[in-house]
């Protein structure tokens, strides 16, 4: 049994990622009665889109796993945090919470970033793996927030 969760465990973390988005989405009420969720959503798609500009599309994967021949991105918001675009998804389903706040959308907030903490370790063990250098990047960066964590 362990093996087939090992063997799975980057799909399953994906299916609980989109799955706790969705519900989210889903239970959401009154996201466009005020602009602040709103606002806060554009700063979580603006961090994504300046993630992507330094890391290309082919170069990661949605699922906690290394492309043959990825590249360490050190540069743009890489030079501080290490997982932009985690943090990214982090703040816009952040703009949920703040248009419905409600029990259920907090606990799938903190559902949703514990999986996403466990997709970025699974993805640091496999860089410390493949590339010396990751853990020098480790030191130097932070993991989701710039400066703090």
């Amino acid at each position: 049994m362990g093996e087939i969760i090992k063997r799975y465990y980057p799909n399953i973390l994906v299916f609980f990622q989109f799955g706790i988005i969705g519900l989210m989405a889903f239970l959401v009420k009154g996201y466009f009665s005020s602009i602040y969720p709103f606002l806060i959503f554009l700063v979580g798609v603006s961090l994504g889109v300046w993630a992507l500009r330094h890391n290309r599309l082919g170069n990661f994967y949605i699922q906690p796993k290394l492309r043959e021949n990825a590249k360490l991105v050190t540069s743009g918001i890489y030079k501080y945090i290490r997982h932009p675009m985690y943090l990214s998804v982090i703040i816009m389903t952040l703009s949920f919470v703040v248009a419905s706040f409600s029990w259920i959308e907090i606990l799938l907030f903190l559902l949703l970033i514990l999986v996403l903490w466990l997709k970025a370790k699974r993805e640091e063990e496999l860089w410390c793996l493949c590339d010396e250098r990751y853990k020098e990047y480790q030191k130097r960066s932070k993991l989701f927030i710039p400066f703090l964590i």
